[in-house]
């Protein structure tokens, strides 16, 4: 059987050797790394405030440099995570999930019908870098039980078939 011609208006894949390959930048000028308040939305309806977080403003440095978890930071992610029985740190919001793990876990306290609040780590760089830190955790969403990091989308889905975050869910509302 011969080989037919690609229909009109068809695309054929290109062999790796001819795809375009983008410029690259050799230096970019130094930018100061930006300063911005992270607005939370609580269930009280109030927008409240987190403190920006900024190392200063050293020329050149990279966003990883603002990773370091000041006592500022962490008193303020206390008082976030032991004001509220269920905290959820995720990448988007809770009506607008913006990854797929955050939407699972979202998904999951919903069906539990259990009342969480969210808070973007995606408006705020420092902040994000600043909560690996806080939690001992390396990717997002990250949930907290009663004060204490429970964990991320893997083992709270873990946890929901195993029944264990129920459990865990009933004690810390009953406390």
């Amino acid at each position: 059987m011969a080989a037919s011609a690609p229909a009109a208006g068809a695309s054929l894949p290109l062999p790796i050797s001819v795809w375009p390959h983008p410029a690259r930048v050799n230096a970019l000028p130094p930018v100061s790394p930006p300063t911005r308040r992270l607005s939370l939305s609580l269930s009280l309806g109030r927008p409240a405030q987190l403190p920006s977080f900024s190392s200063g403003s050293g020329r050149g440095r990279s966003v990883r440099c603002l990773a370091a978890l000041s006592t500022e930071m962490r008193e303020t992610l206390d008082k976030v995570v032991g004001s509220h029985k269920v905290v959820l740190f995720m990448k988007g919001t809770k009506d607008f999930p913006q990854c797929g793990f955050s939407h699972t876990v979202v998904q999951i306290l919903r069906s539990l019908d259990v009342p969480f609040e969210t808070l973007d780590v995606l408006a705020n760089e420092a902040f994000r870098q600043g909560l690996k830190e806080y939690s001992s955790w390396p990717t997002f969403p990250q949930l907290y039980i009663d004060g204490e990091f429970f964990g991320g989308c893997d083992i709270t889905v873990e946890a929901y078939k195993s029944g264990e975050l129920q459990e865990t869910l009933e004690k810390a509302m009953c406390s």
